[in-house]
């Protein structure tokens, strides 16, 4: 059984997982602050208010405050295009490194070229 717990740990899946929790954890400072100290404050330049959450109506005894549903939702949709620009730069500059990449083998012989190369070598002496 204790073989089986060290084979289940130290899977890579495991790993990565774990790897992308304490990545999300330490980037989450990041975004909920360009969140609500940019985008928000564009929000209350336009409504005059960084937040929705006064909006509310009376229900018999109760207040129901709707605008704290509108304040989280416009609040996810910042985060969600946040993350969103940041992957795409993410993924614009790994494409980039993998073109160079893709370059470089395409500039190096390939194994018949240099087997050919070794053989022609090899005749001539």
């Amino acid at each position: 059984m204790l073989q089986e717990f060290k084979d289940f740990i130290n899977k890579g899946d495991i790993v990565d997982l774990a790897v992308a929790v304490v990545m999300a954890t330490a980037f989450k400072p990041i975004i909920d602050t360009f969140v609500d100290g940019v985008l928000m404050q564009i929000v209350a330049g336009i409504f005059g208010e960084p937040n929705f959450d006064a909006l509310s109506f009376g229900f018999r005894d109760a207040d129901i405050f709707y605008g704290r549903v509108i304040t989280v939702t416009i609040s996810f949709i910042f985060v969600a295009l946040a993350v969103f620009f940041v992957l795409k730069a993410y993924n614009a500059s790994k494409a980039s490194e993998d073109s160079e990449e893709s370059e470089e083998e395409e500039n190096e012989p390939s194994e018949i070229d240099l087997l050919t190369e070794i053989r022609d070598s090899l005749a001539a002496r």
